[in-house]
């Protein structure tokens, strides 16, 4: 029973206030901050457990991402009146880079205009020597041309039939199998005189003391024509970018004409890329090799039947394969075009 007594039941009251007040700070100060504590997780945790890092890496700091290496590409030199549909038509998967030679705006181009299609395919490897492709087709952009090594001097089944592996394990393949022109022995360095179907004869000795300086020059020089063929990047690199550089530098520098400058570089690519100085295989080595054609009747070393002969002209007719040489109309299906 409590007391009557006001003094006495006020003095309890104060008592009793002052407890209540001593445990209300208790759970404010010590319970508040052990609640804290226990809600905030060391650095060491954040590290390990929170899905949100406490800082993100600057990109200097990220791990670099690789670069995606095109596996085939072509390339070729072009002028604005050439068409290349059909190699984006026919050949999707293949990557192609095509320099304007005649357009100083284009997004490819070259340095100069001079000595043909090897200042592109210099300026190609120049330009992407960090990062080439696996293997590379350096190939002329019209799809019928004299020197393309089939019947009618069409670009697709050459293209179509080629033998990626062969290049993936020889590094170097010629584009073209028939001996004619360029082998078995096509320049003489030390006797040739002027010649209108060599051209590069008589200049050739100093061209290839100019380009691999230090070389002994070679006797005779053969290759078959025309500077279309397969490099892989691990052959390209067994140069130095330098040595492309001091290539083009001859091309941009030598007071060659066009035609004389680009017909040193044709008969040059085969050696640049570890070739002896005359690579001539057997035709029927050749066709079964670089396209896959293994069945063809092959009486001479340099040729093959129903495979090529060399036309009359450097042009072909207008309408051509449909329309021969003569005029005539022609079935492009079967055999050699009539010359």
């Amino acid at each position: 029973m409590l007391s009557r007594n006001p003094r006495r039941r006020n003095k309890i009251n104060a008592i009793l206030t002052t407890i209540f007040i001593i445990f209300a700070l208790y759970f404010f100060f010590f319970a508040d901050s052990k609640s804290a504590r226990v809600s905030v997780p060391k650095k060491d945790d954040l590290r390990q457990h929170s899905s949100h890092p406490v800082a993100q890496a600057s990109p200097s700091q990220r791990p670099p991402q690789s670069q995606q290496t095109i596996h085939k590409a072509m390339v070729m030199a072009s002028v604005k009146s050439d068409n290349t549909s059909w190699l984006f038509e026919l050949f999707p998967d293949w990557h192609k880079s095509i320099y304007m030679v005649d357009d100083m705006s284009a997004k490819l181009t070259v340095p100069r205009n001079k000595g043909r299609e090897s200042m592109a395919y210099l300026t190609y490897i120049i330009d992407n020597y960090d990062n080439l492709p696996d293997l590379i087709l350096f190939i002329h952009p019209q799809r019928y041309q004299w020197h393309n090594d089939d019947p009618y001097y069409d670009g697709v089944p050459m293209l179509s039939n080629f033998q990626v592996p062969y290049l993936e394990e020889q590094g170097y393949v010629n584009l073209r199998c028939a001996w004619t022109l360029g082998c078995p022995s096509e320049i003489h360095p030390f006797s040739d005189t002027h010649r209108e179907d060599v051209h590069a004869g008589e200049y050739f000795k100093n061209g290839f003391m100019e380009l691999f300086p230090g070389v002994e020059v070679p006797d005779s020089v053969g290759v078959s024509c025309c500077a279309q063929f397969g490099v892989t990047r691990t052959k390209i690199r067994e140069r130095p970018r330098s040595d492309y550089q001091r290539f083009r530098k001859w091309l941009l520098e030598t007071p060659l004409p066009d035609d004389l400058s680009g017909r040193i570089m044709e008969y040059s690519w085969h050696m640049i890329f570890g070739k002896g100085p005359v690579h001539c295989p057997t035709a029927q080595e050749c066709y079964c090799k670089v396209f896959g054609l293994c069945d063809l009747s092959c009486p001479g070393q340099g040729a093959c039947a129903g495979r090529y002969i060399l036309p009359p002209y450097s042009s072909l007719p207008q309408g051509w394969p449909y329309i021969g040489w003569k005029g005539q109309q022609q079935d492009p299906s079967f055999g050699l075009p009539e010359v």
